[in-house]
């Protein structure tokens, strides 16, 4: 079976601690890698989470690291179409100005599932050799079904 890499990083403090949208985040990985599991097993794919540590010190210098993700070598907001932000985080953190995803005009703190399992599958489509590119027009490339609205609705939201 052929692996979809999924690599996470995020700030681990010298006591073990990590800050909550970090915390959300594995628990949304978690369950995403699950599904693709399922997902992805006919088509001869299998998820491979690895989870990285970031020091402390490491961390104060480049907050916009931690709670980061790579899927099949590209970070996941390439996959989408998303761009990064930053807002304070916690006592954890240090306050620090922390990576959000901002994706379909939402701010995500904690990387959602939903988010996670969507950028996975672009990865495995492009890994299968579909031609799926990371969002370089947009998270539907030149489909006019308008299924950016869909992704919308996957996420929660509105269109």
């Amino acid at each position: 079976m052929k692996s979809l890499p999924i690599v996470w990083q995020r700030l681990v403090t010298p006591d073990g601690q990590t800050c909550q949208r970090c915390h959300s985040t594995h628990q949304n990985l978690l369950q995403a890698v699950a599904q693709l599991k399922t997902a992805l097993a006919p088509l001869g794919l299998q998820p491979v989470l690895d989870t990285q540590e970031i020091p402390l010190d490491s961390f104060r210098t480049q907050p916009a690291e931690s709670n980061r993700l790579w899927i099949g070598g590209q970070p996941l907001e390439t996959w989408l179409g998303a761009a990064t932000g930053q807002s304070n985080c916690c006592a954890a953190c240090e306050g620090a100005p922390c990576r959000t995803l901002e994706l379909a005009g939402q701010s995500y703190e904690a990387v959602p599932e939903a988010v996670i399992v969507q950028a996975a599958l672009l990865a495995a489509a492009a890994m299968l050799g579909a031609s799926t590119t990371p969002a370089a027009q947009g998270c539907c490339g030149p489909a006019p079904s308008g299924c950016c609205g869909s992704t919308s609705r996957t996420l929660g939201q509105t269109t």
